[in-house]
């Protein structure tokens, strides 16, 4: 059986870093996880081949070899999920998908044969076993949520790795937390489900037995969302970082009690952690009540981003504007918020309802849901009918991201972020650092309209912090794709 598996392409969004993959001789930021883990479950006798759109085409030579295609899609990744399986319908072959794209309408999708809905690990044995004897159904779904010890190393054999960012790699599964309008604990349960040190270490091991040495990006909704088990791991993550000579940079997610733990912010620091996102989502202490987002209510965020940045990582802010509380008063509060707390990689979006959420149900009972949603948070649309208006909502939406975007704003941002940031990772410079800082130089410090901010910036972090300075031209440049995404959401 020869079993072709693609990964459909992202439009330009906010995390996609298209326009400035360049700098660092990219194709993509982040390689298919998901799909990677599904190949290392297929029977060892099939013949595997994956294409990631987002880095290669797919060909007409790759569906001719293909007997099975398999998809698997996030909501923003629909569009061309449907033109590859119309493509692979078209000639002729088995189309199996699966993904947080396929959880809903799937009458939506007539060229699939078969779905595959809900963890992996417990939905392919069945489907596997009735498809190896002809016998299998259209849709296999399971809301169990299994053991990770029953999760393969991913077939890293499958990728070419040189082509991305970063590396990805899953600790655990589920959050603690059950904010109104996230889908995690829908799909992936309230109790926090992780790998043990042993399996972990395995899976670390064998990204750097594949040869890559950058940066890795673990993918966990919540790092933390089981404090005491991810303490039993962190250590042992830190003695193999300083046995290999660091050859791996973390970031992941997390909630802001991170902060509130200093023990744990040593143990990330020791262990190469560098970056970590926080859904920070408003200021608005009644719009967090409002989504249940209570551990948030009575965080002092100044001194949390403060606080998480003198252990040496780099905090990126979730932020969320369009509560039944928030008014036309909203979008100051944020963008005054955001420039105080020194987030300078804010993603803002509007509030959206994701299907089977509790503000999803909320809604619907209340008949205000609108229509489809695109899953991309950042594209100034939205799918129920919000207190304020549509109109207002967006306008403002569109006017508080031209201004975080702006050159002076963004820029400020990064002066308070350095303020307060001790760098602590360590690791060997790779080329492609060089090869960033030296197109900077001309993409950002002459052919920009932030030149004059990038020099000054750059003079005063090799006076005051030159251990900062590859954070600071990474911001930089990201500037640049962030700045073309807020044109792309004012309409400019």
């Amino acid at each position: 059986m020869n079993a072709l598996l693609v990964y459909p392409a992202y439009p330009d969004t906010f995390w996609s870093f298209k326009s400035i993959l360049s700098f660092v001789s990219k194709k993509a930021a982040f390689p298919p996880l998901g799909l990677l883990t599904v190949a290392a479950m297929l029977p060892v006798e099939w013949e595997k081949h994956l294409v990631d759109t987002n880095v290669a085409p797919l060909e007409n030579a790759d569906l001719e070899w293909a007997d099975v295609v398999m998809v698997s899609a996030m909501l923003v990744q629909l569009p061309s999920a449907r033109k590859i399986m119309k493509r692979a319908r078209e000639a002729g072959k088995t189309v199996i998908a699966g993904g947080p794209a396929f959880r809903s309408h799937l009458e939506q999708f007539p060229e699939v044969d078969h779905f595959i809905i809900g963890e992996s690990e417990t939905v392919m044995p069945e489907f596997l076993h009735d498809f190896q004897r002809g016998v299998a159904k259209k849709h296999y779904t399971s809301s169990e949520h299994p053991d990770l010890a029953l999760t393969p190393i991913p077939a890293w054999n499958l990728l070419r790795m040189k082509d991305y960012i970063s590396m990805s790699v899953q600790y655990s599964r589920g959050c603690p937390f059950d904010c109104e309008f996230c889908d995690i604990v829908a799909m992936n349960g309230r109790r926090p489900r992780v790998k043990n040190p042993d399996q972990m270490m395995r899976e670390i091991q064998s990204l750097y037995d594949a040869g890559w040495r950058e940066s890795v990006f673990i993918v966990d909704d919540n790092f933390i969302g089981n404090i005491v088990r991810v303490k039993e791991f962190l250590p042992r993550l830190a003695e193999w970082q300083r046995l290999h000579h660091y050859p791996f940079k973390l970031m992941t997610e997390a909630s802001v009690n991170l902060a509130q733990d200093d023990e744990l912010m040593e143990m990330m620091s020791a262990a190469n952690f560098h970056k970590v996102f926080i859904g920070i989502e408003t200021p608005s202490t009644e719009s967090l009540v409002e989504c249940g987002k209570k551990q948030n209510v009575t965080t002092d965020f100044s001194s949390a981003i403060r606080h998480i940045h003198q252990h040496g990582m780099q905090v990126m802010g979730g932020f969320i504007v369009g509560f039944d509380n928030d008014t036309s008063s909203i979008f100051g509060q944020q963008f005054r918020f955001i420039q105080e707390i020194g987030v300078v990689t804010a993603m803002i979006g509007v509030l959206n309802a994701m299907p089977h959420t509790r503000l999803w149900t909320r809604l619907k009972s209340e008949g205000r849901l609108l229509g489809e949603l695109s899953g991309e948070n950042t594209d100034a649309c939205v799918n129920f009918d919000p207190r304020m208006g549509c109109e207002a909502l967006l306008d403002g939406y569109k006017k508080l991201v031209g201004e975080l975007y702006s050159p002076r704003k963004y820029y400020d941002r990064i002066s308070t972020f350095l303020s307060s940031y001790a760098p602590t990772a360590r690791g060997k410079m790779v080329r492609t650092d060089v090869q960033a800082f030296l197109k900077s130089m001309w993409a950002v410090g002459i052919a920009s309209p932030a030149r004059i901010l990038y020099w000054k910036l750059v003079l005063k972090t090799l006076l005051t912090k030159p251990k900062a300075l590859s954070a600071v031209v990474e911001m930089a440049i990201q500037g640049l794709h962030f700045a073309r995404v807020s044109q792309r959401i004012m309409g400019v």
